[in-house]
């Protein structure tokens, strides 16, 4: 049987299409800095890699995992953790590849999407790459009570085929909600022993991008699962209580990529903003970055400056914040010399 998804496009769905389309094109239209489209793309894909693991257990901080991105070790954490949070990067480069060569999906190149996230994983336990010949089930975290019992693992291949025929198929589903109705899909299959989610998602990234949404790859959908993980198990758990019925679901995964593009688009501007301001006063590369970061945040004490520009030394970052100062772009705010609440407030500046 082929695969015919159900579901009705509300009023909340085309009003989300409509949101991430205008973020579309404001990306396509404005004049970011490569450099900043290189630094934001690379930040999306680090919170991508940690909050797609984080979402299934992993327990690695934000800062942990920058560590590691990094190339440097981290004492304390989990080796498996630290494996998953790296072989991320190795699958998205493999589903970077397959856009960049036009290829269509198919059932081989998702068995090495999985084969890639949970290479070395606990044991191979996930057993990388292929299809599970044993029944699993989905389980509340801190219970342990089953909430799913996927289809039996005779139906894996029949149904893994449908999804990827269906894929392949042209159809009037607008791409953004093909890209929801796969992540579903794979999921509840979940043709894998382990790393179901992960796959789902991932391949939901594919299939947006092989429609010319990537959105110059600055977004990070998983980081909006993550903040409420509640929220996203319910809505996939809504399609099978509706007999099937997509609607709640897509909803879900629509109102979650504008709500993140938003935020792209936000920083964006800002970028601009900050592009702008430091053109008319001449400012220094390290001096545009701290006024972007000024526009986003408000205030910054010293400490998060340093943060901000790691390799440079701290004289130099206070000498570009009194010329901050001199340039009535922030103010110094704070008691004295060694008070612990001193820091630099952004000051309104007029375009």
């Amino acid at each position: 049987m082929p695969l015919t998804p159900r579901f009705t496009t509300t009023h909340a769905i085309t009003a989300a299409l409509t949101a991430i389309e205008r973020a579309r094109g404001f990306l396509e239209a404005a004049t970011l800095s490569d450099e900043w489209l290189r630094a934001m793309s690379q930040r999306a894909l680090l919170l991508e890699a940690h909050h797609t693991t984080h979402i299934e257990g992993t327990q690695l901080t934000i800062a942990q995992a920058e560590q590691l991105w990094a190339g440097r070790r981290v004492r304390g954490a989990d080796e498996d953790d630290a494996r998953e949070l790296l072989n991320y990067r190795r699958s998205f480069d493999l589903v970077s590849d397959y856009v960049a060569g036009g290829a269509e999906i198919t059932e081989g190149l998702i068995r090495e999407i999985h084969k890639r996230l949970v290479a070395g994983v606990r044991g191979d336990r996930a057993r990388p790459g292929e299809w599970r010949t044993v029944q699993n089930y989905v389980a509340r975290g801190a219970t342990g009570e089953i909430v799913y019992t996927p289809p039996a693992p005779s139906e894996v291949a029949a149904l893994m085929r449908e999804l990827v025929e269906w894929l392949r198929t042209e159809t009037t589903v607008h791409p953004i909600l093909v890209a929801g109705i796969a992540q579903f899909q794979l999921v509840h299959i979940h043709p894998f022993v382990d790393g179901n989610g992960r796959t789902s998602r991932l391949l939901s990234t594919l299939c947006l991008y092989r429609a010319g949404y990537d959105f110059k790859r600055l977004f990070t959908l998983s980081e909006y699962y993550d903040r409420d993980r509640a929220a996203f198990y319910a809505a996939i758990q809504s399609v099978r209580d509706a007999g099937m019925e997509l609607t709640t679901w897509l909803e879900y995964f629509v109102r979650g990529l504008s709500t993140q593009l938003l935020e792209v688009k936000s920083k964006g501007e800002r970028a601009i903003r900050a592009d702008v301001i430091a053109a008319g006063k001449k400012l220094n590369a390290r001096q545009a970055r701290l006024v972007a970061a000024f526009i986003e945040r408000g205030r910054l004490a010293l400490a998060d400056c340093e943060a901000i520009l790691p390799d440079v030394a701290r004289r130099t970052i206070q000498r570009d914040l009194k010329a901050l100062a001199a340039a009535r772009l922030v103010r110094e705010v704070g008691k004295g010399p060694t008070d612990p609440t001193r820091y630099y407030r952004w000051l309104e500046v007029k375009l």
